[in-house]
């Protein structure tokens, strides 16, 4: 553990955080390509699962090559396999194909984010831990509300939405570059069984109630930007191209949150705060259910935002704080509740088909609901 931060180490890291978020390009490109290919929502809701599904698959072994080859070396990796799938549409741009490109994204993002987080340990003090990981997030959220904006200026100004790609490539590209030329000293891990040490936390329940939260956090979140414009067409008549960048009013917010959340964490104890912008989050989520009016939708999905910003951040680094001599295990179970992208969707895919939009979206609010008690539940211990 360093005692000082070096800023020329830190800042290439930052970046991949930025690379992190391309992952939720995701959402507002179900929307395209269901239109694209004229496809049901229980098919285009495919999408989120190919690309989440993988952080069930491969965290836990990316968990143990990271132990084998090193943080550093995974984080390049994942670069190789996110540059490949962002290449692959631009290639052949079929529905098998979109489904196999978002299926190395999903690869790619968990083994990013399975050794992204814990090589911030090597370079940061533990009291800057859980600041740093909420600059990273902001940093994403920043990646992901940019995402929304460059597909709508590039179906709009050249009518091609996947010109978004071989940006992400470039970029991509960059952060492996900028990485690579970096040295970093990273704190040696233990050898052992670590499938039976990872699978072994779940056993602790402060751990199994911060992971819980986290499959739940990420469900929520992709399942209401999949969700989103479709609802918004659906209760409110308003057209593709304008819906689409209801996803990018979310992300904003939720980039203000994080940035927020990055000061006010350090002066607020985090439970206590996922307590009050839970509490926030399930009120804003209630509005938005009940009324019509596509400025209170609008005004709702920003406050969604706002309150929801720091889930994720919270829970992962309360868990590596449960036991700082295992954060590889805890950072790939982690991650592993990053497919809880994948479970909401396609059923709230099959509700909508069944009933409408308005109904699936109490998928979601359910998952709210138990994150708030979930976290009243870790405030108690």
């Amino acid at each position: 553990m360093k005692s000082k931060i070096k800023l020329s180490y830190l800042l290439p890291i930052l970046f991949g955080f930025f690379i992190m978020g391309f992952v939720d390009v995701v959402n507002i490109s179900v929307s395209y390509v269901k239109q694209d290919f004229g496809l049901s929502d229980k098919l285009a809701n495919l999408l989120p699962m190919m690309v989440f599904l993988w952080f069930a698959v491969f965290s836990l072994p990316t968990g143990i090559l990271m132990g084998k080859i090193g943080r550093k070396k995974t984080v390049l990796l994942s670069a190789v396999v996110t540059v490949v799938a962002m290449m692959i549409p631009l290639v052949e741009y079929s529905f098998p194909f979109v489904l196999l490109a978002f299926a190395l994204l999903g690869i790619g993002n968990t083994i990013l984010q399975v050794s992204l987080n814990p090589l911030v340990t090597n370079i940061v003090p533990e009291n800057r831990i859980t600041g740093t990981l909420t600059l990273g997030q902001f940093i994403k959220a920043v990646s992901s509300f940019l995402g929304p904006v460059i597909i709508g200026v590039a179906a709009s100004a050249f009518g091609n939405w996947k010109l978004i790609f071989p940006v992400y490539a470039a970029a991509t590209l960059l952060s492996f570059v900028w990485l690579l030329a970096v040295p970093i000293e990273e704190t040696p891990v233990a050898s052992g069984n670590a499938s039976r040490k990872i699978f072994a936390l779940l056993k602790n329940k402060p751990i199994l109630v911060f992971f819980s939260i986290i499959v739940l956090s990420v469900g929520f979140e992709i399942g209401l930007m999949t969700a989103t414009p479709k609802y918004l067409l659906e209760r409110c008549s308003m057209p593709l191209e304008q819906s689409g960048l209801a996803n990018s009013l979310y992300y904003a917010a939720r980039t203000a949150g994080t940035f927020l959340g990055a000061f006010l964490l350090v002066k607020i104890v985090p439970r206590k705060f996922l307590i009050t912008t839970m509490i926030a989050a399930v009120a804003s989520f209630i509005l938005l259910m009940l009324t019509g009016n596509a400025w209170v939708i609008m005004v709702s999905l920003a406050l969604l935002g706002l309150t929801c910003a720091n889930i994720f951040a919270i829970a992962f680094s309360g868990a590596l704080k449960v036991d700082a001599t295992k954060t590889n295990e805890i950072s790939a179970l982690m991650i592993t509740g990053v497919a809880g992208g994948a479970l909401l969707s396609p059923l709230m895919g099959v509700i909508a088909d069944a009933t409408n939009q308005l109904v699936s979206l109490s998928v979601l609010l359910v998952a709210l609901i138990y994150i708030l008690l979930s976290a009243v539940y870790v405030m108690k211990k």
